[in-house]
C-alpha cells in the first residue's frame, strides 16, 4: 500500500483541501452541525478507504443527500433521531452488498455515466464562479440549481460584480494562475513540482495574502468568506461536538423510511460514481461494486454512531484524486487522517483560507472533468450516444444528479428499444422468379414482443404473388409473440397466394400448417422460446 506512497501522499494533499469546505459546505445546506461534514469526511476517508476494493473512490458527506438531510432532521424531531436513520441505513447498505446489488452499476450505459461526469463537472465550475469572485452566498458544495433564496446559478453568477470582493478576487485569480502554471509548464520541469502539488502552493499564498491584507481596508479579506472550521476552548468542548443516536427511537416507522431512503439514494450515488471513477482511472481497474456497498455500509453506521452525515462515494474528490496523480487507496485514507489532525490541531490556521482560492482548485477540477473536446467526441460518436449524454447533462446541470441520469437511462433505453425494433430481421428482395418476388427474411439472434411491429409491418407490406423465405437458422431466442404473428400471417399467405418456405434446425419446411406447433414440437436445437 505505501509502493506509490510519492504520488499518494500529494494527491491526499489537494483531496484535503477540496474536502474540506465541501465537508462544512454540504453541512451547512443539510442544516445540520458543521462539524457533522468534517465526521463524515473523516470517517469516509479513513474506514471506508481502508475497507473499499476501489484504488481511488474518495468518500465523504454526498450534496446529493442534502436535501433529503435537511428535510430529515425537521421531520424526524431532531438531529439525534435522524442519526439513528444513517445508523439503520448503513445496516441495510450491508444486506445490499451481502444480496449482491451493486450488479446494478454494470447496467448504465457509458454515454450516461460520462454525461454525468461532464454534468458534474459544469455544475463544479457553474457553483464556484461566485465564490471566487468572493460572492459566498450559497453554501460551499451546494449542487442543486436552485439555491435556499429561490434564485438560481446564473442569477448568483450575474451578480458577482455587485458584491465582488476585490482581495478574494485578486489570490483566487493568483491561485488559479499558479496552478495552471504548475500543472502545464513547472510540472513537466522538475520532479519537485510533482512532489508539490500547485493547490498546495495556491492555499499557501492564500494565507499569507490574508495575514498581510488583514489590516487593509481595500484588499482585506473578512471572516465570512475564509474557511469557517468549528474552533473548540479545549478537549471537552472538542468531544462535545459529538452527538449520538437516539435508539429509544427504533420503533419509529418514519425512522425506518428515511433510512431505506438514505440507504438507496446513497448505494445509487455510490455505484454511479464507482463507475465514473473506473472510468477516469488511467489504469481502467474495476472496483468489486458489492464490496463496495459493505463499505458504505460499515461507514454510515459508525458516522451515525458518532453524530456525522451519511456518506456515499463522491466524484468530485474521486475526480480531484486522480487528477492529482493518485495511485492507491492510501490517498483517499491519508486524506481522512488531514481532516482529523487538522480540525484538531490547526483550526485556527485552516480558517485564514480563502474560500476564492479553494473555488480555483475546484475550477480546475471542473473543467478536467467537462472539457469541451469531450462534446464533440461524443458528437462524432453518433446520436445514439450524444442525445443520452446531452440529455444526462442538461438534467443534472437544471435538476440534479439522479433526476439527471434518470433521463439520460429513459433516453438510452429508448434508443435501445428503437435499434431493437429496427435489428429484428433482414429482408433481402431477389428479381421475381416464376412470376413471383422472391424474398429472403432472416430473424436476429434475440427476437422479442420488442420487435413485433418492425416484423408485423414487413410482413403485411409483402406483395401479392410472393415467395416468403424465412430463415431461423441463427435465431437462439424467439418469443412466443412473435410466433403468433407468424401462424396470423401463414392464414393470410394463402389469401394472397404468398407461399412460405421455413429454414431451421430442423430443415426445410414449406408451408408450414402451423408455426405455433412447428416450433412447440421442436428437437433439441440451440432454439430457445418464451
Amino acid at each position: 500500500m505505501f509502493k506509490y506512497i510519492k504520488k499518494d501522499l500529494p494527491a491526499s494533499i489537494v483531496v484535503f483541501f477540496v474536502a474540506l469546505p465541501l465537508c462544512l459546505g454540504i453541512a451547512l445546506a443539510s442544516g445540520a452541525p458543521l462539524f457533522s461534514g468534517v465526521i463524515a469526511g473523516i470517517v469516509g476517508g479513513i474506514v471506508v478507504g481502508a475497507l473499499s476494493g476501489s484504488k481511488l473512490g474518495v468518500s465523504g458527506p454526498a450534496a446529493g443527500l442534502a436535501a433529503i438531510v435537511l428535510t430529515a432532521i425537521g421531520t424526524l424531531g431532531g438531529y439525534q433521531n435522524f442519526l439513528l436513520a444513517v445508523v439503520l441505513a448503513g445496516f441495510i447498505q450491508i444486506v445490499f452488498g451481502v444480496l449482491k446489488a451493486g450488479v446494478i452499476a454494470y447496467y448504465f450505459p457509458s454515454s450516461v455515466i460520462k454525461g454525468m461526469l461532464t454534468g458534474i463537472g459544469i455544475i463544479i465550475i457553474l457553483k464556484q464562479i461566485p465564490h471566487f469572485f468572493g460572492y459566498d452566498a450559497e453554501p460551499e458544495g451546494a449542487v442543486t440549481f436552485l439555491d435556499p433564496s429561490g434564485e438560481n446559478t446564473f442569477s448568483a453568477i450575474f451578480k458577482v460584480f455587485d458584491h465582488l470582493i476585490l482581495g478574494s478576487f485578486i489570490i483566487g485569480l493568483v491561485g488559479l494562475a499558479v496552478i495552471l502554471l504548475w500543472d502545464n509548464i513547472l510540472s513537466k520541469k522538475a520532479k519537485i513540482f510533482t512532489v508539490i502539488q500547485g493547490p498546495l502552493v495556491a492555499v499557501v499564498l492564500g494565507i499569507i495574502f490574508y495575514l498581510l491584507t488583514v489590516s487593509s481596508g481595500a484588499l482585506s479579506i473578512s471572516d465570512s468568506h475564509l474557511v469557517s472550521v468549528p474552533i473548540p476552548d479545549d478537549i471537552n468542548s472538542f468531544f462535545g461536538q459529538f452527538s449520538f443516536p437516539r435508539f429509544s427511537e427504533i420503533t419509529n416507522v418514519e425512522i425506518w423510511i428515511v433510512a431505506f431512503t438514505i440507504a438507496l439514494v446513497a448505494s445509487l450515488e455510490t455505484l454511479l460514481c464507482v463507475e465514473a471513477t473506473d472510468k477516469l482511472d488511467p489504469d481502467k481497474s474495476v472496483t468489486p461494486t458489492n464490496r463496495e456497498l459493505l463499505a458504505q455500509g460499515v461507514g454510515n453506521i459508525i458516522s451515525g454512531l458518532i453524530g456525522g452525515l451519511p456518506i456515499t462515494q463522491v466524484i468530485v474528490r474521486s475526480s480531484a484524486n486522480i487528477q492529482s496523480g493518485g495511485k492507491t487507496k492510501m490517498s483517499a485514507i491519508i486524506h481522512g487522517f488531514f481532516l482529523l489532525i487538522s480540525v484538531i490541531v490547526i483550526p485556527n490556521l485552516l480558517n485564514k483560507i480563502p474560500l476564492s482560492v479553494l473555488a480555483a482548485i475546484l475550477l480546475v477540477v471542473g473543467y478536467k472533468l467537462a472539457k469541451p473536446g469531450l462534446f464533440k467526441k461524443m458528437y462524432q460518436l453518433g446520436w445514439k450516444q450524444f442525445v443520452p449524454f446531452m440529455v444526462t447533462v442538461v438534467g443534472i446541470v437544471f435538476t440534479d444528479l439522479l433526476v439527471g441520469i434518470g433521463l439520460g437511462l429513459l433516453v438510452g433505453i429508448v434508443v435501445i428499444l428503437l435499434k431493437s425494433y429496427q435489428n429484428s430481421h433482414f429482408l433481402h428482395m431477389e428479381d421475381k422468379s416464376n412470376g413471383k418476388h422472391k424474398i429472403k427474411m432472416t430473424l436476429a439472434e434475440e427476437v422479442t414482443f420488442f420487435n413485433k411491429g418492425a416484423i408485423l409491418k414487413e410482413l403485411d407490406n409483402l406483395p401479392h404473388e410472393t415467395y416468403l423465405e424465412l430463415n431461423v437458422l441463427k435465431t437462439r431466442y424467439l418469443d412466443h409473440d412473435v410466433i403468433e404473428i407468424l401462424e396470423d400471417f401463414s392464414h393470410k399467405a394463402k389469401e394472397r397466394n404468398i407461399d412460405i418456405k421455413l429454414v431451421s434446425k430442423r430443415g426445410i419446411v414449406e408451408n408450414p400448417e402451423s408455426f405455433v406447433e412447428f416450433f412447440k414440437t421442436k428437437p433439441k436445437s440451440n432454439l430457445s422460446l418464451s
